[in-house]
């Protein structure tokens, strides 16, 4: 009897002994700082998205999302913005004056989403189907009062953070009148520049396709896929190195057809942003480890799905004007800390919102 209660004595005492050994922790891996790719329908009022849904083969990508909001885009002095001051107000956290690029309401240099992200550790690209040194674009990288000041924007390329770029322009760096050949400085700072694609990358070199002398063609004068395509050629490359990556790509010319008052111009280039966002929406939901925000700077042209003549059952696109509108833009997110994207703000905020993940 006695030998039983030594024994149940001595199991007791070495299972509370064993229970008071630290047991070594587990060493959490340190998790990747998300990827960002903005996209931005350059006039995409929610009428013009709303095209993709009736005029489209297949179901709109916009309906693959689940997070959404509204922004107000009104710029620093006017009730409607133009595309300088609301690209701004998108890549930096201020409302500025409509004209300028990277400056605040008193012509301050603001820091830009590519310039913030580049020092802590990010990989950059800009696609657009304007010129590169168009306001929307521009915002991301340079810094000038006024946004007709191309040839500067170019220079300011030549020396920015940026890694990769496509889209057109290439009178603003070659045969220029100041005689100044950007095409030689960009290969000077490390550009491999119209090279061929579907190759394998170098990530010590970075690479700019200048492919057309201004803005790119429309998609009705030929264009093709080169948004979708080049936005997957883009994710190629940055997906090649370790750091995590911020990449804006913008749908130009949905704002040219707006303007022009050109529904069938408008709406085809609305169609080819949709499909680029496919692309986008595709890689983040496999990747896991990507937020992607989709929205308009600014409505253009006051585009409106009405009845024809009554006719319920057949669309007439109208226009109301042939300028920009004040109407409240929508916001898409997908990925990590997209449900901040939702309800109801102002269009500065989206840097924040964006750079809570980035840190």
């Amino acid at each position: 009897m006695r030998k039983h209660l030594i024994f149940i004595a001595l199991v007791i005492v070495v299972s509370f002994a064993s229970c008071n050994i630290k047991k070594p922790e587990k060493k959490l891996a340190q998790k990747k700082s998300p990827n960002i790719i903005l996209m931005i329908g350059d006039g995409m009022g929610l009428s013009e998205l709303s095209s993709t849904f009736y005029y489209g083969e297949g179901e709109s990508n916009f309906l693959r999302f689940d997070e959404i909001g509204f922004i107000n885009t009104s710029s620093a002095d006017s009730k409607i913005t133009d595309s300088a001051a609301g690209a701004t107000s998108l890549a930096s956290d201020t409302k500025t004056y409509n004209g300028a690029i990277g400056l605040d309401a008193d012509s301050i240099s603001t820091p830009t989403l590519v310039e913030v992200l580049s020092k802590i550790n990010y990989n950059t690209a800009l696609l657009a189907t304007s010129s590169i040194t168009h306001a929307t674009p521009a915002a991301f990288y340079a810094h000038v009062k006024n946004r007709n000041m191309q040839n500067e924007i170019a220079e300011q390329m030549v020396n920015s953070d940026i890694d990769f770029f496509a889209a057109g322009g290439l009178k603003f760096f070659q045969n220029r009148q100041d005689g100044k050949n950007l095409m030689a400085a960009l290969s000077d700072k490390g550009f491999v520049v119209n090279d061929t694609l579907n190759q394998n990358y170098n990530m010590d070199k970075k690479y700019a396709f200048l492919l057309a002398d201004d803005g790119m063609p429309a998609i009705l004068k030929g264009r093709g896929d080169f948004l979708p395509e080049y936005t997957q050629h883009a994710i190629d490359y940055l997906t090649a190195s370790d750091k995590p990556f911020f990449m804006m790509v913008e749908g130009s010319q949905i704002d040219w057809g707006g303007h022009d008052m050109n529904a069938d111009y408008l709406i085809s280039e609305m169609l080819d942003f949709d499909k680029t966002v496919g692309v986008a929406l595709d890689f983040a939901e496999k990747d896991g480890n990507t937020l992607l925000v989709v929205l308009g700077d600014h409505e253009t042209g006051g585009f409106t799905l009405g009845a024809d003549n009554g006719n319920y059952n057949k669309i007439k696109p109208v226009f109301s004007t042939t300028s920009h509108s004040a109407t409240l833009i929508p916001v898409f997110a997908y990925g990590p800390g997209a449900d901040n994207f939702k309800g109801i703000y102002q269009n500065s905020e989206i840097f924040n919102k964006i750079m809570m993940m980035a840190n």
